[in-house]
């Protein structure tokens, strides 16, 4: 058994197709600050189960003692957190207390009630503006560029130092760099509220003319066409990847106790080639138009994805023009187009 915090949200809602297909019991913990029922129903409809779901906030400790109290899971994967890089700037208080407070009282009741394995949603946000690309898990940490980014890198700090003085606790942090698309059934995906803060539900929202115009955040970076270049991976690969570190630490206990893993494809892709790209793929045109740089972005960041590879026996598989093509058939679900 295994307990998703943030379970109905977008990263965990394929994490937990992918923990049910894979045999495990899942227990959610959700609170729908992000998310709505509807993930649940999408879960039930790809793989036919339904999983135990406690609507609950992880900051509130009494109430994650309930779920620690009636279920008896051996492994958490902990996805709840605020998660918009420009929103942590302007509100700094609200990150910090969200995204350190739950992951305290996680990792408190694990102690307390003997649960021993945790997979941590980690972010490439915590390489900063890296001085030499791609990043290896051994590339030193920068300041970070955003307070999101900050809770990354000092809840991974937290980890580290909780399983150092717990023999029996073991921890994985999955470093995530961009994930993008949908399930291939479309019927789980990105479903932000208000206005997205991630580039592709913009992008399929413009499309689908729920946004007049996407806005492309700079065009004078020193890269090739000048935009971003980021990693993006394809939402039910990265998913993926956490079934796979969860039967690491059950299965193999003769591993480090706390590891660290890139999850990306190690292929820079520019914001322009994303939006050209997904104009290819589904055979449309997309009214955009290049906006100031935005508070908080790196220029540029994508992953080695080697030490994943080789020590999980895990790599990204879908191509690219296949994510972004569930990406909008996801969107035309929602939007019944």
């Amino acid at each position: 058994m295994v307990l998703v915090t943030g379970g109905a949200g977008y990263i965990g809602s394929h994490t937990t197709v992918e923990l049910i297909n894979a045999g495990y019991e899942v227990v959610i913990v959700d609170n729908f600050s992000n998310s709505d029922a509807s993930s649940l129903e999408g879960i039930y409809g790809i793989t036919g189960v339904k999983p135990t779901f406690i609507e609950a906030n992880c900051c509130d400790r009494e109430a994650m003692r309930r779920v620690f109290e009636a279920y008896d899971f051996a492994s958490v994967i902990h996805f709840a957190a605020f998660k918009a890089v420009g929103e942590s700037v302007e509100q700094p208080l609200k990150y910090y207390q969200n995204n350190m407070l739950s992951l305290l009282n996680i990792l408190e009741l694990m102690g307390e009630y003997g649960r021993q394995n945790i997979v941590f949603s980690s972010s490439a946000t915590v390489y900063g503006d890296a001085e030499e690309l791609p990043v290896t898990e051994r590339t030193p940490r920068k300041p970070a560029t955003s307070p999101y980014g900050n809770t990354k890198q000092m809840a991974e700090d937290i980890l580290r130092d909780t399983v150092a003085a717990n023999s029996s606790l073991r921890g994985i942090a999955l470093r995530y760099f961009n994930p993008i698309g949908a399930h291939p059934t479309a019927l789980i995906g990105e479903l932000p509220r208000g206005v997205p803060n991630n580039l592709v539900p913009y992008i399929t929202q413009t499309a689908a003319g729920v946004r007049e115009c996407l806005s492309i955040f700079g065009d004078d970076y020193d890269t090739p066409d000048g935009s971003c270049l980021r990693d993006f991976i394809d939402i039910v690969d990265l998913a993926r990847a956490h079934v796979v570190a969860i039967g690491r630490m059950v299965e193999d206990k003769n591993k480090e106790r706390y590891e660290i893993f890139n999850v990306g494809t190690g292929r820079p892709v520019s914001v322009f080639e994303l939006v050209n790209g997904f104009e290819r793929s589904n055979n449309l045109k997309l009214n955009y138009r290049v906006a100031p740089r935005r508070a908080g972005d790196v220029m540029a960041v994508w992953a080695d994805t080697t030490l994943a590879n080789e020590e999980l026996g895990w790599k990204a598989e879908r191509e690219l023009e296949d994510t972004l093509r569930s990406a909008w058939a996801w969107e035309r679900h929602v939007r019944n187009i």
